[in-house]
């Protein structure tokens, strides 16, 4: 709170004393004068290295999503890179060190959200042709005698102990520095391998590996479990809860090029789905 009161003082003595406010606040009024928010360059809080959201090559699709967001603006685009463990938010978006994080789940406190600008699943990965073919469900009883991979304190783990499936299930770390290992990528080359036999992973990373792989992936939504944890959650863009116009800004954009941003997600192999859990192929 006084740093806000400090922030919308110094904004008024700026226009008491005859200086121009810059042209998005001139558009925007005193609301968005008073926001930290860069007016010329989008400062994104990024990972360095977690495709398939981002990296410091800019291979990642919340790479290619900042940059449409920084085209449709008309701005530069710049980034402020933090391993997504323990501290991010801190040390980036609250940091003012830049304004806005990519992917974030919606209702985290950390930061303050947009509009969802995708909703997609927790799933389920394993070969085709290895007694699997048709599984929907962590319920399904073929999956008693298998190694289930699973990184450790995710929702499907919940859904894995109420099935009385942990006796076998591999278990990968959840916080880790993303800058020296990967959990997914390793799940998933244990899965190549035949160390473990399916893999419960969240929906882009499934998606993309799978798309990558040189040999055929199947990838199930969990969207016919019937007890335990939820596994659909709504992704947004994260601001600083004092940004109101900037997030108002992101909202705007996010509505008038939803289908451009559609088009970017499912490039990557990210299964979206719409609020009835239908899926969205283009």
């Amino acid at each position: 709170m006084h740093g806000l009161i400090c922030r919308t003082l110094m904004a008024l003595v700026i226009m008491a004393a005859g200086f121009a406010l810059p042209a998005a606040a001139q558009q925007k009024g005193l609301g968005a004068a008073i926001e930290l928010v860069d007016p010329t360059t989008l400062r994104v809080c990024a990972d360095p290295n977690n495709l398939p959201f981002s990296n410091e090559k800019g291979e990642g699709f919340e790479n290619k999503l900042a940059e449409l967001v920084a085209r449709k603006l008309g701005k530069s685009l710049s980034y402020t890179y933090f391993p997504m463990t323990i501290g991010f938010v801190r040390n980036t978006l609250g940091a003012h060190k830049c304004d806005v994080i990519m992917g974030y789940p919606q209702g985290d406190e950390l930061v303050q959200n947009t509009n969802a600008y995708y909703r997609t699943v927790y799933t389920l990965i394993y070969k085709p042709n290895h007694g699997l073919d048709g599984l929907k469900t962590l319920a399904d009883p073929r999956l008693k005698d298998k190694r289930i991979g699973i990184i450790a304190g995710t929702p499907p783990a919940t859904n894995m102990a109420i099935n009385g499936l942990m006796a076998k299930a591999r278990p990968y770390p959840l916080l880790i520095d993303t800058r020296y290992t990967s959990s997914a990528a390793q799940m998933i080359d244990d899965l190549h391998t035949d160390e473990i036999d399916v893999a419960a992973l969240w929906g882009p990373m499934a998606g993309y590996y799978a798309k990558m792989s040189k040999e055929p992936l199947v990838v199930v939504p969990l969207l016919n479990e019937q007890k335990g944890s939820r596994m659909t959650f709504r992704i947004t863009m994260g601001v600083r809860s004092s940004d109101q116009e900037w997030k108002r800004t992101l909202n705007r954009l996010i509505r008038e090029n939803q289908k451009e941003i559609n088009a970017l997600l499912i490039e990557f192999g990210v299964p979206l789905l719409d609020e009835h859990d239908q899926p969205i192929t283009q």
